[in-house]
């Protein structure tokens, strides 16, 4: 086996096309696709995805931030990006690089049509989003007359697309509310195009509801954590394929007499003779302390070394006693052998939570489809 360098975060384009390709084949053919890359693609690589994305057919991008789209077309991307967080001090670059906004308040909805008719813009594209449940952000239903009004006295805006996110579309239990959404929005979406006698974009499925609930596709779906090998359900994590995987190496092994402690307030005693490994990464680059003390483990020549003691900021260490390894031997954090679903619960969390807090001093390396 090759010597390992440094940390890294292989970046797999060929999983990333085999589940923008899976996802995209449980919808129908018209329907358009938003691909989520927030978050620098879910802790990937906002660029290099969304070339790949681009370049295979994704129709929409969308990001948090506006920053985060000023990133993606200072790198060449083309493809229009739809903004889900805007601020008002921001919207000069939002302008100037042709960034799409989410309006989900009357105080933003009017702050950005009188910046838009102050640039002397006409039918700038916007997105309205409405609130079916989530109370999170957006406008409720009984607002759509106010909205409507506002939007009926500018030429400087023109709404591309209407949605909503689904709460708790992965969860069965919640099939009851998570329909009630779909017919809220559905309500609200009939009422926009009785008043302005045009149909935008509509999307309110994320990566459970395309799976889910199929027949709200409408003419839009959006997939953020599917695109990258999760979807929240053991039977769809079955046909996707992990983008990331997380490598370091063992820096040095030492070898501790039974009794002896390893690590910060001496939480780990060995009871036996044993080696222990340590990696250079830790909990600055996303690996928290909870992952300590046997919680979970790592692999090394395919075989499960635990996590032994409390994790520093930048070394972890692990119990390799019995595996016939040395320094400079790859470890594999999560990926491969270790699904990040399954490290993310040893740590009370979820795979979001997880991958996208890997820290960018981690080294990302591309890997071609």
């Amino acid at each position: 086996m090759p010597k390992a360098q440094e940390t890294v975060l292989e970046i797999d384009l060929g999983a990333l096309a085999h589940n923008y390709r899976t996802i995209r084949s449980n919808v129908p053919q018209d329907v358009k696709f938003m691909a989520v890359i927030k978050a620098y693609a879910y802790g990937s690589d906002s660029v290099s995805v969304a070339q790949k994305l681009e370049e295979i057919g994704a129709d929409y991008f969308a990001v948090a931030y506006i920053q985060e789209g000023v990133r993606l077309r200072k790198a060449g991307i083309s493809t229009p990006v739809m903004i889900f967080h805007p601020q008002k001090e921001n919207f000069e670059q939002l302008l100037e690089h042709c960034l799409e906004p989410s309006l989900y308040s009357e105080k933003l909805l009017k702050e950005f049509i009188a910046f838009a008719e102050e640039k002397q813009q006409k039918d700038y594209p916007v997105h309205i989003k409405f609130n079916t449940g989530m109370n999170r952000l957006g406008f409720a239903e009984k607002e759509t007359g106010k909205i409507f009004e506002i939007l009926r006295n500018t030429s400087a805006v023109k709404v591309q697309s209407a949605f909503s996110h689904l709460a708790a579309s992965e969860d069965w239990k919640e099939r009851e509310f998570t329909l009630g959404q779909i017919n809220t929005f559905r309500r609200i979406a009939t009422k926009f195009i009785e008043e302005f006698s045009y149909e935008p974009l509509l999307h309110i499925c994320n990566t459970s509801g395309i799976f889910n609930y199929p027949e709200a596709a409408l003419s839009m779906v959006r997939s953020g954590i599917g695109l990258y090998g999760f979807g929240n359900d053991k039977n769809i994590d079955t046909d996707l394929k992990p983008v990331g995987t997380l490598k370091t190496l063992i820096s040095q092994i030492q070898h501790l007499e039974t009794g002896e402690t390893v690590g910060y307030n001496r939480t780990y005693k060995v009871d036996r003779p044993s080696k222990i490994a340590t990696l250079p990464l830790g909990y600055a680059d996303g690996i928290h302390r909870k992952y300590g003390n046997e919680k979970i483990g790592v692999f090394v020549k395919e075989q499960y070394a635990p996590i032994v003691g409390n994790i520093c900021m930048d070394i972890i260490m692990i119990d390799v006693t019995d595996i016939d390894c040395e320094e400079g031997d790859e470890v594999i954090i999560f990926g491969g052998p270790q699904h990040a679903t399954k490290f993310a619960k040893a740590g009370d969390t979820i795979s979001y939570e997880l991958i996208t807090g890997i820290s960018q001093r981690v080294t990302r390396v591309i890997i071609p489809e």
